[in-house]
């Protein structure tokens, strides 16, 4: 019975902790794009020229923060559909937050 006690409280505090990280991980409410990343996405989309490496990080790292991972690119079945999954999310808070 005892060990059934602590197991049942291991249990419950390892439930609360998940909880946490779960939760810290959920959406946030303010803005998701750095001025930065703002400046650069939005002349990204209105500029035909090529982009510079600046605005390759930001369009990189928007992305990442949309949750895609370009890692794991070779062996990913979900390859183009979370990329373009993304790019909607990305192009969402531009028309929102890029003002």
């Amino acid at each position: 019975m005892k060990m059934l006690t602590r197991n049942c409280s291991t249990l419950a505090a390892l439930a609360f902790l998940l909880t946490g990280y779960a939760a810290a991980g959920g959406p946030k409410s303010g803005p998701h794009l750095s001025p930065t990343e703002c400046r650069d996405l939005v002349v990204l989309k209105n500029n035909n020229a090529s982009p510079t490496k600046s605005q390759h990080r930001s369009e990189l790292s928007a992305l990442r923060k949309a949750g895609y991972n370009p890692a794991p690119w070779h062996d990913d079945p979900n390859y183009p559909a979370n990329l373009h999954a993304a790019q909607r999310v990305v192009d969402q808070w531009v028309e929102t937050e890029c003002k």
